[in-house]
């Protein structure tokens, strides 16, 4: 991914992307920690954005 690139690690598609939405990270349950740490799939944010509705 390019630096001008929005998406986090866990992201499935840029944010806006029509047919996504706002999730909870699965790596860390939405807190944006893991073992006291920054989660590294949200960038601790404790969300992703993911395909719904079968997207």
């Amino acid at each position: 991914m390019a630096e001008t690139d929005p998406r986090k690690p866990g992201d499935e598609a840029p944010p806006g992307t029509p047919g996504t939405g706002e999730n909870l990270c699965r790596t860390c349950g939405g807190t944006g920690k893991v073992a006291d740490a920054s989660c590294p799939e949200c960038k601790g944010t404790g969300k992703v954005t993911t395909g719904i509705g079968g997207a």
